[in-house]
Order: structure tokens, then C-alpha cells, then sequence
């Protein structure tokens, strides 16, 4: 049986980018290995989650450039939670940015954020039956 372990993000640094995740979103520090060179294995998940984000440093001028664009400006990451409502008050107060209000579509409630550096996200919280 596979499972997807790992999605790789471009960041600016590691430092900022778990702060964020880790101190902003709330997801854990999984993994933060020194690879020498200045290069680390950083991984963050979200709390009760099995995929994580690689935190990948971007060292080059074409990784720089897709900082933050890693989906062409599409939302690329699905987040679900349990408590839409909840986790929008409460990042709406710690400063994330969402590109609107939540709403109602059919697989459950969504609402579009970006993270630190612009990537868009859905949160969603998914339907469940009888909803």
C-alpha cells in the first residue's frame, strides 16, 4: 500500500517558513535535520495528519522565482479541518491572509488563504453525511 508522505515547498528560509507553519498554523515540527552545507531536512504536518511539507530552501534564481508561485496561481494545497469556523477566527487573528469569506459548496465549507509567501490554499471542512 502506498501514501504520500511528502509534498515539497520552496521557501525564502527555514527559519521564517517554520514559524509560520509551526507558530502561525499550528502544525507540528516533524523534522529538522542538518544536512551540511547549510542545507536541512525540515519537515512540518499538520497536528493529526500523516502528509507532510518538506520546507525546501530555495537556492537558485529559477527556485526563487517560484516562491510562492509553486501552482501558477492556482489554489495548490487542501487543507481539511474539523472546525472551519474556528481555525478562520483564529488565523484571521494571528494575521493570515484569506482571500475570502468562508462559503458553502458541496463537498463542505471552503475558504481560500495564502500562506507567507502567497501560495493559495483551501481550507475545507469536508461534509459529512447527512449535512
Amino acid at each position: 500500500m502506498a501514501r504520500l508522505g511528502a509534498v515539497s515547498l520552496l521557501v525564502r528560509d527555514y527559519d521564517e517558513a517554520i514559524a509560520y507553519y509551526v507558530g502561525t498554523l499550528g502544525f507540528e515540527l516533524s523534522e529538522d535535520a542538518d544536512m551540511g552545507g547549510g542545507k536541512r531536512w525540515v519537515r512540518v504536518t499538520p497536528k493529526g495528519g500523516e502528509t507532510s511539507l518538506l520546507l525546501a530552501r530555495a537556492v537558485t534564481d529559477e527556485q526563487r522565482a517560484r516562491v510562492g508561485d509553486q501552482a501558477g496561481g492556482r489554489v495548490w494545497l487542501f487543507l481539511e479541518t474539523e472546525d472551519l469556523l474556528r481555525d478562520y477566527a483564529v488565523w484571521t487573528e494571528a494575521g493570515v491572509r484569506f482571500r475570502e469569506a468562508p462559503r458553502h459548496e458541496t463537498y463542505g465549507k471552503v475558504a481560500v488563504f495564502e500562506d507567507l509567501y502567497g501560495n493559495a490554499w483551501d481550507l475545507i471542512e469536508p461534509s459529512r453525511t447527512g449535512d
